[in-house]
């Protein structure tokens, strides 16, 4: 992980359920709730909702996978080695079939792999996997990833969903998916079928996965009623509704996760035209406070774009505003703008100076997306007041398209500043960007040395932050609700919470 954290405090106690004995225990299925729409479980291609990725690297297995604790393990491929020099992984290819009978070979693996990297097109996750130099087949069972520059942490990226392998439109497991009335059943798939060892007494020691997918409010009112054992996917939006959650049902669970979370200027109109009045917003915002009514224990604000004292990190890039009050940074916030509103008469006019018997007050417009939720009100109202303290009138609009401020609240792939800096890419289109970041980073990816390329990403970071096209809050939260008797759930790094580990039973 390599990443410096707090860990963040579970916020309930364990449940006091008493524990079921061996001897109890069956192979009913487990109800798993992913808070997301009802199609989720069933995407096809390469954005995918919380539920299509767990759906996808449960039956679309790449060469390697993540365990419950967030940790690489074997999938396809049963081994592999790492070059000294950092630029080639080889992977020796694990016995057995694809799902339609053919036998995993070198050559079906790289065309698979290739045919993945293929399908991402210029997502920033490619941006992510750009230094992938080609793929090369060296035995009947053996390939190598050959790089332009080392990469750390190419394992973490090779299990991600996205980069499961098809093989004539099929995975291979560990898992199949069945639509039945609107939900996804998921059925761990006997290894012999797969040409693997066979495990005795398989259908005893496995269970099937029930994934719903469904509102926040619905996943926490269905675990309360003890009719879903975990919920997943829990973001900030739906945070408040875990109050209702009693120590008898479960436990909520935080991930320790890094990653974006804050707002994306989605366009340079008006005020937004000038970077110094958008510095001015970020200026205005009481981070703690901010999060202060959701009670997260061990939460970090900042107001940096990469997370802090990341590896590679050469320490150069400090928080912004350090010797300054919140109260003096907002109030040269509000001279700007005042100073912008001053050469716009009328922009806004009250309603005491609407017959013009007084001056009328100018005021900066701006309208704000946020997904839907009682935490999103909250962080409105709060955002809405920090931003009045500096003459800025905020608007919520559900027209994502329409608004000029937007919520990113996405999680770390990798502990690295290029994730962070490629998600705020110009290529990833969220809204404003840098060109100037982006041509740093893009010299960094044919840097010398590892120095020169965490210089080369810090000077892009510093650029991402001068153009203030993104406001930081600090790292993204996301939660959980644990059924006392559930096995094969571990909070971890990155968030993620694969299927196949909830389905086996305890011994």
């Amino acid at each position: 992980m390599h990443a410096k954290r707090t860990a963040m405090k579970v916020l309930a106690v364990l449940a006091v359920l008493p524990v079921v004995s061996c001897g109890s225990l069956d192979n009913s299925a487990l109800d798993v709730a992913v808070i997301g729409g009802a199609d989720d479980p069933f995407e096809s291609g390469i954005r995918l909702s919380v539920a299509g990725q767990l759906a996808r690297a449960a039956t679309v297995e790449g060469l390697v996978a993540f365990d419950e604790e967030g940790r690489v393990i074997p999938a396809l491929a049963d081994r592999w080695i790492v070059t000294d020099d950092g630029q080639s992984y080889i992977f020796r290819l694990r016995d057995g079939n694809w799902a339609n009978g053919d036998e995993i070979t070198a050559d079906s693996a790289r065309q698979a792999l290739n045919g993945s990297l293929k399908q991402l097109g210029k997502t920033p996750l490619a941006l992510d996997l750009s230094g992938i130099d080609e793929i090369r087949t060296m035995a009947s069972r053996v390939i190598e990833i050959r790089l332009k520059r080392p990469m750390p942490y190419l394992l973490q990226l090779l299990a991600q969903p996205e980069l499961g392998l098809y093989h004539d439109k099929q995975g291979a497991g560990p898992m199949t998916l069945e639509k039945a009335e609107g939900l996804a059943r998921m059925t761990p798939v006997d290894p012999a079928k797969l040409g693997l060892p066979s495990i005795e007494n398989w259908d005893s020691r496995t269970r099937q996965i029930i994934l719903h997918a469904i509102s926040g409010p619905e996943a926490v009112e269905r675990f309360n009623d003890g009719d879903v054992d975990l919920v997943l996917g829990g973001r900030i939006e739906d945070f408040l509704l875990t109050r209702s959650v009693g120590i008898l049902r479960g436990t909520i669970q935080i991930d320790p996760v890094i990653g974006l979370f804050g707002l994306q200027v989605m366009n340079d109109r008006g005020f937004l035209a000038d970077p110094a009045n958008r510095e001015a917003l970020a200026m205005a915002v009481d981070r703690d406070a901010l999060m202060k009514p959701f009670g997260v224990g061990g939460w970090s604000s900042t107001t940096r774009i990469v997370t802090p004292s990341l590896e590679g990190d050469l320490g150069t890039i400090g928080e912004r505003w350090a010797g300054q009050s919140l109260d003096e940074r907002r109030q040269v916030a509000a001279g700007r703008v005042r100073n912008w509103t001053s050469g716009k008469p009328g922009q806004a006019i009250d309603e005491a100076a609407a017959d013009g018997a007084v001056p009328a007050t100018p005021t900066a417009k701006l309208q704000l997306w946020l997904p839907e939720g009682d935490g999103s009100q909250v962080l409105f109202n709060k955002l809405a007041a920090d931003f009045a303290t500096i003459g800025i009138a905020l608007a919520r609009t559900q027209d994502q398209a329409a608004a000029d401020l937007a919520l990113v609240d996405d999680v770390a792939r990798y502990p690295r500043a290029a994730w962070f800096l490629n998600r705020l890419s110009c290529a990833a289109r969220r809204g404003l960007c840098s060109q100037e970041a982006d041509a740093r980073v893009a010299e960094a990816e044919t840097a010398a040395t590892p120095t020169d390329r965490a210089a080369l990403l810090t000077e892009a970071e510093a650029e991402l932050t001068s153009a203030n096209v993104f406001i930081p809050f600090g790292t993204p939260i996301r939660w959980s609700l644990v059924r006392g008797s559930v096995s094969g759930f571990s909070p971890n790094a990155w968030g993620w919470h694969p299927l196949m580990p909830l389905a086996w039973l305890p011994k």
